[in-house]
């Protein structure tokens, strides 16, 4: 009995640190000042308890209960100074001051989480720095999750991660959430962070495969976290974009990894839990009149999740949400979209035309997906040798193996 009672416990603990350890981290970084601190406190709190509550009992509110001990044990260690020799000497007394700061309320410790993303997104660290401490300290993922995610070695993000939490150290950035003046830049570097990990898992960037599956979800996961926390209007759109996004994930890929281009996916395998939440939360974005771009590309997405075919979509909206797109955030990759849904809407002479004078002024000349555009054009329009040119160069700037047989597929295709 005592062994099952025991096995009980740890499961139980085991399900208390999955769905709540980013909430006390939070907290004991804001009480401890540290994040390397913080990290060995919460270890420790949840090593008492294991061995504490068989012996007294689960308490009535574990999360406090185990922010409190990893802030003593915090402070028993550095009073012992046997680890953190590095830290002035009257932290240990700093920190235990600040008794009456440990949050008893729920509110309070969604407050701590808020605060650490502004600060693992702050302006002040490289933009791979905060997309690698985010991952790390908000989402929870380990050093080797996330260089595995980036193609990139362990060492290599352990030293970016080090050197983002010293520079938050010794920058002495503040743990807190922005002015409402500071807020709008401050709350687009979030944004960009989360938008970031989500297109990492939606389209790697290199490797074999063409989706990071477990990218995509804590980017979503993080966007919920935000739209609990701060429900600001593109707070919402970004949510939704990633959920109409991910919803069709399924489809983008044969069993064999081949990638199926969006006219040709079996929309039966969209997932419309996805896309009804994505779709109710873009309206609720747009009723505030207040939306950004990430809300505009949601739009975009909904009014592809509602064609029941291909042929059903609505391109003239489409054509027209880019184009307001492109007054709030001008960009060569936001024409190109737009040129190719022109192309769809009035045919790919039209949409072709634009496309050469966006590639005219060079600054695609090096983005695969330009070239593969232009190339599926002239495709259509029999233009077998500029597709073929097109199509090559397309090859030889991708570096995802599932992109790379799509076009070799097309280039066998038209001989």
């Amino acid at each position: 009995m005592e062994k099952v009672k025991s096995e009980g416990l740890t499961l139980r603990l085991e399900a208390l640190y999955r769905a709540e350890s980013g909430r006390i981290l939070a907290t004991l970084i804001r009480l401890l000042g540290d994040f390397d601190l913080a990290e060995e406190a919460m270890h420790d709190a949840f090593s008492v308890a294991l061995a504490q509550w068989e012996r007294d009992g689960v308490p009535a509110n574990p999360r406090a209960w185990l922010v409190s001990t990893g802030r003593f044990k915090a402070i028993d260690a550095l009073r012992r100074g046997a680890r953190f020799d590095a830290l002035p000497d009257d932290v240990a007394e700093q920190i235990a001051a600040t008794a009456d700061d440990v949050p008893s309320r729920d509110d309070e410790i969604e407050d701590d989480r808020l605060r650490l993303i502004f600060v693992c997104c702050h302006p002040s660290l490289a933009p791979e720095a905060r997309i690698a401490l985010t991952l790390r300290e908000v989402c929870g993922l380990t050093t080797e999750e996330i260089a595995h995610a980036f193609l990139t070695s362990a060492p290599t993000l352990a030293q970016r991660i080090v050197r983002a939490k010293s520079k938050i150290r010794d920058a002495r950035i503040p743990y807190q959430v922005p002015s409402p003046a500071e807020l709008p830049e401050r709350l687009g570097a979030v944004l960009h962070v989360v938008y970031l990990v989500f297109n990492e898992g939606w389209f790697a960037s290199s490797g074999s495969s063409m989706t990071r599956s477990e990218l995509s979800n804590e980017a979503i996961r993080l966007g919920r976290v935000l739209n609990e926390l701060l429900p600001e209007p593109e707070v919402v759109g970004l949510l939704a974009l990633m959920l109409l996004q991910e919803s069709r994930r399924l489809a983008r890929a044969s069993s064999e990894g081949d990638v199926i281009l969006l006219e040709d996916q079996d929309r039966a395998l969209w997932n419309q839990e996805q896309i009804r939440e994505g779709i109710a939360l873009v309206e609720r974005a747009l009723a505030t009149r207040r939306f950004g771009a990430y809300t505009l590309q949601a739009a975009i997405a909904a009014v592809h999740a509602e064609a029941k075919t291909a042929a059903e979509t609505d391109w003239a909206q489409i054509v027209a949400l880019y184009a307001a797109l492109l007054r709030i955030e001008p960009s060569p990759i936001v024409e190109l979209n737009r040129a190719a849904a022109v192309a769809m809407r009035d045919g790919a002479e039209a949409g072709l035309i634009l496309i050469d004078g966006i590639m005219e002024r060079g600054e695609l000349a090096e983005y695969h997906l330009a070239h593969s555009a232009r190339a599926e054009l002239y495709r259509r329009l029999g233009r077998v040798d500029e597709a073929r040119d097109a199509y090559r160069k397309a090859l030889a700037i991708a570096a995802q193996e599932p992109v790379r047989r799509f076009l070799e597929k097309r280039l066998r295709e038209i001989g």
